[in-house]
This record gives structure tokens, sequence and C-alpha cells, in this order.
């Protein structure tokens, strides 16, 4: 293995905690969603808690082939107190950027030196872009075809 294992390790232990923070996010998520649509929307998250979870073990396993010791923290958990579904999506959305770009690194990290990690960051990073495709079309008006772009702020 010709890359600095310890920045890889580094990198997976934060995958790992975002992922898990996500987890948090999207069960607390589910549990906040009222109204007509609520159940398929609820559905839809503990789906995305479950995903997580899959995600988070896999980095700790990787963490632990590569010599090294699984963090015990969790990832920054952001609270709005803004509970629409829209909104939910936003941060939803946000999140999912933040995971993709810690996949992109570690594939920077390993392209070329590791075929497991690289593959590992090149299937997350296929998950990720697909779920955030799938995020932005449900943030887009019935009709629109353009992708969502957030309100300049």
């Amino acid at each position: 293995m010709d890359f600095d294992k310890d920045k890889a390790i580094a990198l997976l232990n934060k995958i790992m905690e975002m992922e898990l923070a996500g987890v948090v996010r999207y069960t607390h998520y589910s549990l906040m969603v009222f109204g007509y649509n609520r159940i398929p929307v609820v559905e839809w998250l503990k789906k995305e808690a479950d995903e997580g979870l899959l995600h988070a073990h896999r980095a700790g396993e990787l963490v632990t082939l590569l010599g090294g010791y699984p963090s015990l923290s969790i990832g920054p958990l952001l609270e709005t107190h803004h509970h629409d579904i829209g909104d939910i999506l936003r941060e939803s959305l946000a999140h999912e950027g933040e995971a993709c770009a810690a996949y992109y690194e570690l594939l920077e990290l390993t392209q070329g030196k590791s075929v497991l990690l690289e593959e590992y960051a090149r299937d997350l990073i296929v998950q990720e872009e697909m779920h955030a495709d799938e995020v932005n079309k449900m943030l887009r008006r019935t009709g629109k075809t353009g992708v969502y772009e957030p309100p300049k702020t």
C-alpha cells in the first residue's frame, strides 16, 4: 500500500462519524414529519438512516483492516428546529454533499494505490450522488426539469 495509511484511517473515521450523524439526523427527522405525506416520507427517512448505519459500519471495518481504531465520536448534528419537509430535504442535501466530499478526498488519496479503498470510495460516491439526485428531484416543483438550486442568501 503506497499511500498515507494514517490519513486514510483519519478519513475513514471522519466518514464513519458523518454517517453516524446522518443516522441520528434521519431518525430525528422521521419523528418530526407530520401531514398527509407522513407515511411515505417517514419510510424514506428510516431507509436513509438504515443505509447510513451500513455505510458507517463499512467505513469502520476498513479502519480496522488498515490497523486503526474506529472512532467513538459522531459528526456534528445540525438542529435548525425547522421541520418542514422542504427544510429537512435541504438539510439532507447539504449533509450528503459533505459526505460525498469526504469520499472524493479518500478517492484522491488512494487512486492508483489501493484498489480496495479506491473501489470503496467510488461505490460510495455513486450512492451519495444518486441519493443527492433523489433529494434534488424531491425539492423541485412538479413539472420543473431543471436542477434544484438553493435560494441565494
